[in-house]
């Protein structure tokens, strides 16, 4: 599977941006999805996680309340909707397919990495 994240940009803190993923060569409808968040010298981090059928999501603390995953299986699509930006929320995000059709946190969980799209937040 190929993942293709977009929706990535500058914006203000308080901003809000959405961030897509689009999966393309098979189906992502029995994976479990997830994003992740890299910036300069720092580790990649979980952000958010989506069960196949969208029924559980795991959120990391740093953005539960402000951040929302969700999917479309028709549309083999997964976005990440982000308001109340803050400027530590700056960083390269990457999306992901799980091996299993559960969400989960772990990096060691996805197979399916897609190529990064850039958050700026300016204060």
């Amino acid at each position: 599977v190929q993942l293709q994240a977009s929706g990535g940009g500058l914006v203000q803190a308080g901003g809000s941006l959405r961030l897509s993923c689009a999966a393309s060569l098979r189906t992502i409808s029995n994976n479990g999805m997830g994003w992740f968040r890299q910036a300069p010298d720092t580790e990649r981090e979980f952000v958010a996680g989506i069960s196949w059928r969208g029924d559980i999501t795991l959120y990391s603390d740093s953005v539960k309340g402000r951040f929302t995953i969700s999917r479309d299986n028709a549309k083999n699509t997964v976005y990440l909707q982000m308001n109340s930006l803050k400027p530590e929320d700056t960083a390269a995000y990457y999306c992901a397919a799980a091996r299993q059709s559960v969400a989960s946190k772990s990096r060691s969980s996805y197979a399916y990495w897609g190529q990064g799209t850039e958050v700026t937040v300016s204060s």
